[in-house]
């Protein structure tokens, strides 16, 4: 399926974007005016159905914009995504005739920001189990716990959260809600200071009895991959071929750099450039040996989920695998780039630095390198996923 809908991304927004990303990244603050004019173009409402006022892109399509944006500014894309997988979430279920979450397409489509709290430590199953607890109250629910690396944080409007509700020990359930801006009883803690992906301001949220109104719970399924249900699936689905979206732009971008710098480098030994060197040909080659294969992956685990095609119990395989492929890739690549470019690219003021800084946040999003073997281990073996012995 080719891409049908006209990009928001114009050539003049993308190369603000790229020039503003070091000051955000130097300063470690949000990428609010990028924020702001994406927000302006549409950008944030390009998944959701034409029908309920967005632009109708499927994964594969948002996939190719998330690509170009990470090109120009890799934490500008990789925060977005997390609202972008919301609305995905919800517009793949409307696609199926699943109506229960057109009320999340609606809010998206009037101005809502969505974003994503997931992470939590001392659990490497997230969306299935929780740290976090959940207490049903009258009206709604009530959320303890505190969740890591929550992008957006300095705006969002909804905060996508999973916890785990076991008042019930034989039929635990996890319940996955939005808090709104407005509740009582959570904190932003300002925690962001990493290696990468700065800009994202992807700081911790701290909930102690914070209130979710039942209006605004996506789903409340069992715990486990036993819940693993459309809802969930569609979750890992948007979420995880984002961020392999993502982070492949960034390498791509790396790529080009390496390869431009190539061509101007020159050396006392030699009477043309560096692009003449047979190393310098050998790295190149070793880059798109492996951009190609990579972008195929992708591209197809995308299309055939935005298609329909029916992979059955592989799918949850096939997702992870993607996004750990293009990760793993991407980090290769931006490390050939890097040697690639000399010396110079060691500098702070080198955009290959800030790459190469920003693709290792690829590592710690979900699902991490030991759950996404266990995942394609277990599948190739016919082995059920939540099957024992696992814990220790």
């Amino acid at each position: 399926m080719a891409t049908t809908t006209s990009s928001v991304l114009t050539d003049e927004m993308l190369a603000r974007f790229n020039e503003r990303a070091p000051t955000y990244d130097r300063e470690n603050r949000f990428f609010q005016e990028d924020f702001d004019e994406l927000v302006a173009a549409g950008f944030l409402k390009i998944n959701i159905p034409s029908e309920l006022g967005g632009m109708g892109m499927n994964l594969y399509e948002t996939g190719l914009e998330l690509r170009r944006l990470a090109k120009a500014a890799p934490a500008t894309a990789v925060a977005l995504n997390m609202h972008l997988y919301w609305m995905g979430v919800a517009a793949d279920l409307w696609r199926g005739g699943d109506t229960s979450c057109e009320w999340m397409l609606r809010e998206g489509a009037a101005g809502e920001v969505y974003a994503a709290g997931h992470a939590e430590s001392g659990n490497d199953l997230p969306a299935l189990l929780s740290t976090a607890k959940a207490e049903k109250v009258d009206g709604g629910w009530k959320i303890t716990g505190r969740k890591m690396f929550g992008s957006l944080s300095p705006v969002w409007t909804r905060y996508g959260f999973h916890a785990m509700d076991t008042s019930d020990p034989n039929a635990p359930t996890i319940v996955h809600g939005f808090l709104p801006r407005d509740a009582i009883g959570y904190r932003i803690d300002a925690t962001w200071d990493t290696l990468g992906m700065r800009a994202s301001m992807s700081n911790d949220t701290v909930m102690d009895g914070a209130f979710c109104p039942d209006n605004l719970v996506g789903r409340v399924v069992p715990a486990g991959p036993a819940g693993l249900d459309n809802f969930v699936g569609a979750l890992f689905a948007n979420a995880l071929l984002g961020l392999a979206n993502v982070y492949f732009g960034a390498a791509l971008r790396a790529r080009d750099i390496a390869v431009e710098s190539a061509k101007k480098k020159t050396s006392l030994a030699m009477t043309r450039s560096m692009a003449y060197h047979p190393h310098m040909q050998y790295n190149a080659a070793e880059m798109d040996l492996m951009i190609e294969p990579v972008t195929a992956l992708i591209d197809k685990v995308a299309l055939d989920w935005s298609n329909g095609v029916d992979h059955g119990a592989t799918w949850p395989a096939k997702i992870v695998g993607a996004k750990h492929t293009a990760v793993e890739s991407a980090k290769k690549i931006v490390d050939i780039a890097m040697e690639m470019s000399g010396g110079s690219g060691f500098f702070r003021a080198s955009e290959l630095e800030h790459i190469y800084r920003d693709v290792r946040g690829g590592a710690f999003h979900p699902a991490n390198s030991a759950l996404t073997h266990e995942i394609v281990g277990k599948t190739a073996l016919g082995v059920g996923l939540d099957e024992a012995p696992r814990w220790g």
